[in-house]
């Protein structure tokens, strides 16, 4: 089967690939890219695992094709934070206690993302509507919710800027 050439932004950093015309996503980021935070759980699109944010979308990388990315923004768990600092969103989940094994985890933080991103100051019932698609068998989403909350005021502050930083 021939390979597509694609060229995409991950994580703030422009890369190149040769891919199979029907290579998941979630293949592609762990396998290609080696990037191992994008979790996958059912492989169906049910779990929320493999949550990425694809041009600031969450979207489920385990029902895309990596050549659907082509001239696309990635950003993975990975590209959160920077160098030695968590991102305000992962040190509200932290501090709030919204991650117990962390499978859940990378695609909670992608759907955060996404929300505080279109609605920075969420209620309770628009948090719920924005994680309903990802299954979390640990906390039973109270700190989940607690902690997109205060990572929703986090990003508030004025001294806070929003930046996907390249690993």
């Amino acid at each position: 089967m021939e390979k597509i050439a694609v060229t995409l932004t991950v994580n703030g950093r422009e890369r190149q690939a040769l891919v199979p015309p029907r290579m998941l996503l979630s293949d592609f980021i762990r396998q290609e890219l080696a990037l191992p935070g994008t979790h996958v759980g059912c492989e169906h699109g049910v779990c929320g695992s493999c949550n990425v944010l694809v041009d600031g979308a969450a979207v489920r990388s385990c029902l895309m094709f990596a050549v659907q990315l082509d001239g696309a923004n990635l950003t993975t768990v990975e590209g959160f934070g920077g160098a030695g600092e968590l991102h305000p969103i992962q040190q509200a989940f932290w501090e709030e206690h919204g991650l117990q094994c962390g499978f859940c985890t990378p695609g909670m933080l992608a759907a955060a993302s996404e929300l505080l991103a279109r609605t920075p100051d969420p209620t309770d019932a628009e948090i719920r509507e924005a994680i309903a698609g990802n299954l979390c068998r640990c906390t039973g989403y109270e700190y989940i919710i607690n902690a997109i909350r205060a990572a929703g005021s986090k990003l508030r502050a004025p001294e806070v800027e929003i930046t996907a930083e390249p690993v």
